[in-house]
């Protein structure tokens, strides 16, 4: 059941919390990239028609200005700017009306009569037209025989630079807005006045002009006029594609992380149940050498001396042969229950403060006479000065015997044995190292495991209790070691008040 909810607990971590976390972010990126694009394009369609209606004035200033130059002429002859009005509006589809006024705002001549012989001073821009006597566009929009125009005044002049007039355009509305839907027939557009009033709209209801976040807004150069483009509406299925892709790369992801940390979890676990198996056999290796080391030494003991004495009795060099190898063989059946004991419950001893340098000398001749029997000789760095450590010195020196007559056995023909002695600041290093066959990574990974042995008669403990003893006095063992150049074993230990 806990680890039931210990699973779940893993999942909601690392899947369900950062989708939900990463999905939010993203979505609300998205929405924002989303929101930027769509007001891109609806900037980029306020100045297309911003463009338009600048083009639409300045083509309608430079007709004028075109016509002002033939009003001098024909100032006294009305009939005559009749016709022109009357061609030019013909021909130009954007013209509702054309006319001529006196400075005083009277009509002279138009494109039609409209506004036969009426004073026009009283109409907002005109009026405004004859104060300033400069060109003026209608603030709104107005409507004559059932057409939306918007009026543009523009005075004239004669070469004495005298104002002899005003010239008129009324500018039909339905022109520029079949432009506009022309160009961008589904965008929602509105032009809005110096007042903020709206002139003209397309495709849009008045509730929608009400909230202003979602619109973008153009000036028009040559007039006091904005355009205001509504943001196109989302396209929820790109959005939605988009979102789900990313969506379903990041549950993958997510899952795959977990399955990741899942197998971490799993390896670690099934190396904490190995080692916990580990040290289960070495406590019942340990319980059984409490048990019975004792009563196999005694009859060891008690045969050992029986042998001594048949050796006596019997002098023929055969019965000399067989009694050494019977001696040979208890001396390693006590061999094993020595290391037995060491991989049982430990006991207190008492540890002293040892020259690891001095016990290195006393067992240079035991390992020199080990090295000439495997055919390698043994080259030896020890420093003069003495490096203290505390630890058993019985222990200590059988971890060094046991480490030299592995290098040793590891040579097949002939080699070089190095024992290095040296120190840091806080530790004692003992290096040994061989040019033997060494040893693969998966063999290191299994050489302090209780039993493992890769030689024919060896029972798989000697590693397992040097390492058993250095740990006893807080050191540890370090090995590396590639297949056809060799190993090296190096024992650290705290040097003493370390």
């Amino acid at each position: 059941m806990k680890k039931h909810k210990s699973n779940i607990f893993l999942y909601l971590s690392i899947v369900v919390v950062p989708i939900i976390l990463i999905g939010l972010y993203f979505f609300s990126n998205s929405m924002k990239n989303s929101d930027l694009e769509r007001k891109k394009q609806a900037l980029w369609i306020a100045t297309i028609h911003e463009q338009n209606w600048d083009q639409l004035i300045g083509q309608t200033m430079t007709s004028l200005s075109i016509l002002s130059i033939l009003v001098p002429e024909n100032l006294t002859t009305p009939n005559n700017m009749k016709n022109l009005f009357e061609q030019v509006h013909n021909k130009d589809p954007r013209y509702g009306g054309l006319y001529l006024l006196d400075p005083k705002g009277n009509v002279v001549a138009g494109s039609d009569d409209l506004y036969h012989h009426s004073n026009l001073s009283q109409i907002d821009y005109i009026h405004e037209a004859i104060d300033t006597k400069d060109s003026v566009i209608s603030n709104h929009q107005e409507s004559l025989r059932n057409q939306k125009i918007i009026g543009l005044a523009t005075p004239v002049f004669d070469q004495k630079h005298s104002l002899i007039g005003f010239l008129i355009a009324h500018l039909r509305f339905d022109y520029m807005l079949n432009l506009m839907e022309e160009l961008t027939p589904e965008a929602k557009i509105c032009v809005m006045n110096s007042h903020n009033h709206i002139i003209m709209k397309m495709n849009i209801r008045d509730s929608e002009i009400s909230n202003r976040k979602q619109w973008v807004t153009k000036p028009i150069n040559r007039l006091p006029w904005s355009i205001m483009v509504k943001y196109p509406n989302r396209n929820m299925w790109a959005f939605e594609k988009d979102f789900g892709i990313h969506l379903l790369f990041l549950i993958i992801l997510t899952h795959v992380f977990f399955l990741l940390i899942k197998y971490l979890l799993l390896k670690k676990q099934a190396q904490d149940e190995r080692r916990q198996i580990e040290q289960q056999k070495l406590e019942l290796v340990g319980t059984l050498a409490a048990s019975t080391a004792h009563e196999i030494r005694n009859p060891l003991t008690g045969i050992k001396g029986l042998l001594q004495l048949l050796g006596e009795k019997y002098h023929s060099e055969e019965d000399h042969f067989y009694f050494e190898v019977i001696d040979k063989e208890l001396n390693r059946i006590n061999e094993i229950v020595s290391e037995f004991l060491i991989l049982g419950k430990p006991t207190a001893q008492r540890m002293d403060a040892i020259n690891i340098g001095e016990i290195l000398l006393e067992l240079k001749p035991l390992i020199e006479t080990d090295g000439n029997t495997h055919n390698s000789r043994c080259v030896w760095y020890i420093p003069p000065q003495p490096v203290i450590v505390e630890c058993i010195e019985d222990q200590m020196k059988q971890v060094i015997l046991n480490l030299t007559k592995n290098a040793f056995e590891a040579i097949e023909i002939e080699g070089i044995v190095k024992i290095k002695l040296f120190y840091t600041a806080d530790t004692c290093n003992i290096e040994i190292t061989d040019n033997g066959k060494g040893m693969s990574r998966e063999e290191i990974n299994k050489i302090f495991y209780p039993f493992y042995t890769s030689k024919d008669t060896g029972t798989g403990l000697g590693l397992v209790v040097c390492k058993r003893i250095v740990t006893s006095i807080g050191g540890h063992i370090l090995v590396s070691s590639a297949e056809g150049v060799g190993t090296t074993f190096t024992i650290v230990l705290p040097l003493k008040g370390k």
